[in-house]
């Protein structure tokens, strides 16, 4: 191990690091060259046209399906210990925080309108088929066979959307997903079925175009099991239009589906470490499996990523281009968030060995899909120098991808015959929540994962979201940032390279620059909290670093010239009243508290007659409550007080009064998630 001791670079000496811009970071470059050669956006997308001809839902036969096909690439490309696991689904048995949902399958579903032919009603014009556009059916529907009139109810969310009306074993049309109008339509005011035409997530080509279908979902654990229909923007509106001048609208709609007790099935594999201390440990790339048909950039692209960073890996090391791992690296392919959750809970000891993860979720999008690339950062909670390697990657992908195209020459222009020339332009951008990175960054685990992605994307989750629109440049510059890193991380002799601590500390001085931005219209007493807040960040960033490296007496003994506010900060006001007090968090369950279908916050407060804390609605600056409230049970530990958590999810949000942080932290003793120490 290396023993030396160094200092935090002045930001103009950092800047000098820019000279690393003339050669690949971190890695050897002819590492760098095998991996640019080898990597196959063709490869990649010719398994992503496989994928995406199954409806994935989870335990669902399609899903099956994607699994066996992920599992025999996986062997064909020469991974050790490929397996399909199993975990009962039977929604009673928990898996940390989530409660395990029933596998569901459709095998059939139409929606006709009826037309009246003397005194019959017969179907005149097939508005939905599951069979032609699986996303047409939502998500946990249940069989049935019903005809009856429809009856719009606009959102369908409020008391107030039903006045007036008799929707009694009539069909609801809604703008709201299903699952947000079930409770009043059907359970209370006793609906048949849902018709619903709920939008895309909110960005800015929103409702543009009318043919959308959206993915919808009803309720995972419902009173009353029902069943609905997605339809387009283009066909609610005709049939708004005719309900809105007193026309008659009588459908039928034939269903045979729902759920039912199973498994949620993990295809993972292996390449096996070489080194008898390191190969216990793992570098692990990550991604989803599950999703609706066709389900292409999410996420049969980062499925058929990592798929093809095996078989580079696995082809160059074999060939003897790269020498072998020392640490083990896994590759594991779920279902969203609760497979992820199912598996480090059932089988911790995956958790325990997992240093490191690379997570893909969407890394295909294609110019159409208006796709912006991201090289996510950690939470605040978790600092680690971990995101800082793959950023580095991505800046050099930028770099070489730009000149190329501006040029027309490079050395590493990483594009594929079948795909765009563009320049990739990733960004690092600050935490975001939304995929399973969130589950193995959470205070239970705290496990650092690269979370590489698209966003906005302007067809996901519709059935628009096909392989047309998927880039292999894209797939192959996301494989190379994601290869690069984790073959880096698993070789921790890399961590000697003379560019490697200049290279992260460039890369957290750029991160506080960006930071302090932020604060600009804060007022003083915010300001100072914030620079504190992230100073403390970078701080225990470089303490990561030092430790990887073996270094001792590592001194941070300023911070870089030119950052307002930095210098000289005033001492920390000392915490009084509410603000002294401590939590820390009970060993389970672990995992985030709002999951996949299941809200165990939520289901737990309810049971125990606790009001909704005001967080868990609050708007932020930067985020919103599900951030908020994620960070703050992460930051629990007995080190901080409440005053200090408060501050730090301030830093990283945006202000949030103490009262609302303190509310939701008793709030999560009563649940027994915490204990008030005093």
């Amino acid at each position: 191990m290396l023993r030396r001791a160094f200092v935090f670079l002045p930001a103009v000496f950092l800047l000098s690091l820019t000279a690393f811009a003339q050669k690949p970071p971190l890695l050897p470059e002819q590492d760098v060259k095998a991996l640019a050669q080898e990597l196959s956006g063709e490869t990649a997308m010719r398994n992503l046209e496989g994928i995406v001809r199954n409806h994935r839902q989870r335990g669902s036969q399609g899903f099956h399906a994607a699994a066996e096909l992920v599992a025999e690439r996986a062997r064909a490309y020469g991974l050790s210990d490929v397996t399909i696991l199993q975990f009962p689904a039977d929604g009673k048995i928990f898996y940390g925080t989530q409660r395990s949902r029933m596998p569901w399958d459709a095998e059939f579903a139409e929606l006709w309108e009826m037309k009246k032919e003397g005194e019959q009603w017969k179907p005149s014009v097939l508005m939905a088929s599951y069979e032609a556009v699986p996303v047409s059916l939502a998500e946990d529907s249940e069989s049935a066979d019903v005809t009856a009139d429809l009856v719009d109810v606009g959102n369908g969310t409020a008391e107030n959307d039903y006045t007036g009306k008799d929707v009694r074993g009539k069909m609801v049309l809604a703008a709201a997903q299903p699952g947000a109008v079930q409770e009043l339509a059907v359970d209370k005011f006793g609906a048949a079925g849902i018709i619903s035409y709920a939008l895309n997530q909110p960005q800015a080509w929103r409702g543009e175009d009318e043919n959308l279908i959206r993915w919808g979902h009803l309720e995972s654990f419902p009173k009353i099991r029902t069943f609905a229909f997605m339809a387009s923007l283009k066909m609610a509106r005709a049939l708004r239009e005719r309900l809105a001048h007193g026309e008659q609208v009588r459908l039928h709609a034939v269903v045979r589906a729902g759920q039912h007790p199973g498994s949620y099935e993990i295809v993972t594999g292996t390449i096996p470490g070489a080194d008898p201390k390191l190969k216990s440990e793992e570098i692990a790339f990550s991604c989803h499996l599950d999703h609706q048909r066709p389900g292409a950039n999410d996420n049969a692209s980062g499925c058929v990523t990592i798929l093809e960073v095996a078989r580079t890996l696995q082809k160059l090391i074999k060939e003897g281009k790269l020498a072998p791992p020392q640490r083990t690296i896994r590759f594991i392919w779920p279902p969203e968030i609760e497979g992820t959750e199912t598996l480090l809970n059932a089988k911790p000891e995956f958790a325990q060995r997992i240093k490191a993860v690379i997570h893909m979720d969407m890394v295909g999008g294609g110019p159409v899909t208006k796709a912006i690339f991201h090289v996510t950062r950690g939470p605040m909670s978790l600092p680690s120098f971990v995101h800082d390697v793959a950023g580095a990657f991505a800046d050099f992908v930028n770099r070489e991808t730009e000149k190329f195209a501006k040029t027309g020459s490079g050395g590493y222009p990483l594009i594929s015959p079948e795909g765009g020339k563009e320049p990739l332009r990733a960004e690092f951008a600050p935490y975001s929540m939304g995929s399973d990175h969130d589950v193995y960054q959470e205070g239970g685990f705290r496990i650092p994962a690269i979370y590489l992605n698209d966003w906005p994307d302007r067809y996901i989750h519709t059935n628009f979201d096909s392989a047309a629109n998927i880039d292999p440049t894209k797939l192959k510059r996301a494989a190379f940032i994601g290869a690069a890193s984790g073959y880096f991380l698993s070789r921790p002799e890399f961590q000697s390279a003379p560019d490697f601590p200049g290279s992260i500390l460039l890369s957290e001085a750029q991160n506080m620059i960006d930071s302090m931005r932020r604060a600009n219209g804060l007022n003083k007493d915010e300001t100072v909290s914030m620079v504190r807040a992230h100073y403390n960040y970078m701080q225990q960033v470089v303490q990561s670093l030092s430790t990887s490296l073996g270094l001792e007496n590592v001194e941070l003994p300023g911070t870089p010239p030119g950052l307002p506010g930095v210098q000289n900060l005033p001492p920390e006001k000392p915490a009084s009243g509410d603000g002294l007090l401590i939590f820390t968090r009970n060993p389970q369950p672990k995992g985030p508290l709002a999951v996949f279908g299941y809200d165990y916050f939520e289901d737990h407060s309810g049971k125990a007659g606790i009001a909704r804390p005001k967080l868990l609605d609050y708007q932020g600056l930067w985020g919103a409550g599900e951030e908020y409230a994620y960070e703050t049970l992460n930051f629990v530990g007995g080190k901080h007080n409440a005053q200090q958590i408060r501050d730090a999810v301030s830093a990283e949000y945006g202000p949030v009064p103490l009262a609302m942080v303190v509310e939701y932290l008793q709030a999560l003793a009563r649940i027994g998630v915490l204990v008030q120490q005093h």
